[in-house]
């Protein structure tokens, strides 16, 4: 139980400003903050901090409240863990007893499995540091990959030892249950026979907004071909990996300061990037791109750019996520690493300077991109009218229609094709569009073009809001 002049430190301690600046890119606006609503989706800004008053307002959504009631309601803590959050950040120590095993497990289910995790975290740290076979296998591999002890300690990587059940038989001794272990999935089998899921793997935690680690990657490094490269977290009640980006804790302060956000694929590529000193890069979490994890980055910036290797499954996934990230209302540049380069690799073997002037040289907008990639094989008119068909579906989705008609403009000088031939398809696929989801809006959609239509004086012009 937390102390009533305790809460009341916290709360006289606290700036709503910086409490809400941790999760939401805030902008002045004259005695208050704005940014976009972390609790619904939305395009136009309409969340609003009072330093003032201490508190925060959406009137998108209705969400109102203090810092705690903020922390409560985008972590969905409990109150004393909100505070708890709080006074941590503000380094306001908290006379509580130590908690028992037995009381660990009494704990809520949340609780439970972050206290397990941050469990297990320290455990795979200390073994790889301290244990025998924690320093020639696991540390030798991050050695070998370049990666310096401040890395590894700011991502808190870890090694579990290739036995059965050494975490597990540890994890026991302190309290933890079987049922927690196997449902959190730090352990695999049943309750009769369990085993360490992650055994003879380099471990890399991943962590959320506010640095709790809610589940773990985990990489072997035998060449059985049986076994698979990558093991991730199961999903459970804290960890969902289409809600979670790799490495956004540690990113998301520079994402916010240079309004801009790298994006990678793999684990070892955001540790590169880190590790020279260019801190805005975070990676997906053990799937593919997803639009909840757009959505998380754009709290913090609109503006993302796709860092992907050279090889065709890179341009690939870099084209399957471009659509995705016009969607949602960001702008998207690409950057295609030279052949048999991945981010990792690319930042080892070079300077950062010449890695930052790669990077700076070699973004292009999607149009560019897709232009340049997909006209390399259309010989013919009638595989170039596909390209064209292919870049204008892109421009279709962004939701802003003068983005829309500027990118018109764009695609129109680089293929050499009339603007208003260009903006004819693009309206023809907007209006399917709207019929599919849309069919009462489509009929309205239609007369006002047929009107458009009758007014000769602006033919070129994109009528879908």
């Amino acid at each position: 139980m937390i102390p009533r002049d305790t809460i009341a430190t916290i709360l006289d301690t606290v700036h709503i400003e910086d409490v809400v600046g941790d999760f939401v890119n805030l902008k002045k606006r004259g005695a208050n903050l704005i940014g976009v609503c972390p609790f619904h989706k939305e395009k136009t800004p309409s969340f609003i901090v009072s330093p003032a008053k201490g508190i925060f307002k959406c009137f998108g959504c209705g969400k109102a409240g203090d810092s705690v009631r903020f922390i409560m309601e985008h972590e969905h803590y409990s109150y004393p863990e909100a505070l708890r959050y709080l006074a941590q950040k503000y380094n306001i120590t908290i006379e509580e007893k130590e908690l028992s095993p037995e009381e660990l497990v009494a704990q809520n289910e949340r609780e439970r499995m972050f206290n397990i995790n941050s469990f297990a975290q320290q455990y795979f740290s200390e073994t790889m540091k301290n244990d025998d076979e924690g320093i020639s296998v696991g540390m030798s591999y991050f050695r070998e990959r370049g990666f310096r002890d401040s890395i590894i300690n700011k991502f808190q990587l870890g090694y579990c030892l290739n036995q059965r059940d050494a975490f597990v038989q540890h994890a026991l001794k302190n309290g933890y249950s079987k049922e927690l272990l196997l449902k959190i999935g730090l352990a695999s089998g049943n309750e009769e026979r369990m085993y360490d899921r992650y055994q003879g793997r380099v471990i890399f935690p991943i962590h959320n907004l506010t640095g709790k680690v809610i589940g773990f990657g985990a990489r072997i490094l035998s060449s059985d071909k049986t076994k698979q490269k990558y093991l991730n977290s199961p999903e459970s009640e804290i960890y969902v990996k289409r809600h979670t980006l790799y490495g956004i804790y540690f990113a998301k302060n520079e994402i916010s300061r240079l309004d801009n956000c790298i994006l990678v694929e793999g684990y070892a590529d955001v540790l590169s990037m880190h590790q020279a000193g260019i801190e805005n890069v975070v990676a997906s979490s053990g799937t593919s791109l997803t639009t909840e994890q757009i959505r998380l980055i754009s709290r913090y910036t609109k503006n993302v750019t796709m860092l992907y290797d050279g090889d065709n499954a890179g341009i690939h996934a870099a084209l399957r996520g471009t659509d995705m990230i016009l969607e949602e209302g960001l702008n998207v540049r690409i950057v295609v690493l030279p052949p048999d380069e991945d981010p990792d690799s690319f930042v080892q073997h070079n300077p950062i300077e010449v890695v930052r002037e790669y990077i700076e040289k070699n973004a292009k907008d999607f149009i560019s991109f897709k232009t340049q990639l997909l006209l390399k094989d259309a010989n013919d008119p009638i595989k170039r009218s596909e390209v064209l068909k292919d870049i204008i579906s892109s421009i279709a989705v962004i939701p802003d229609a003068i983005y829309r008609s500027s990118y018109i403009k764009e695609c129109s000088r680089l293929m050499d094709m009339p603007e208003q031939t260009l903006m004819s398809e693009l309206n023809k696929m907007l209006r399917a569009k709207i019929r599919k989801s849309q069919p009462e809006q489509a009929e309205l959609h239609d007369i006002v073009t047929e009107e458009i239509k009758s007014e000769p004086q602006n033919p070129i012009v994109d009528v879908v809001p």
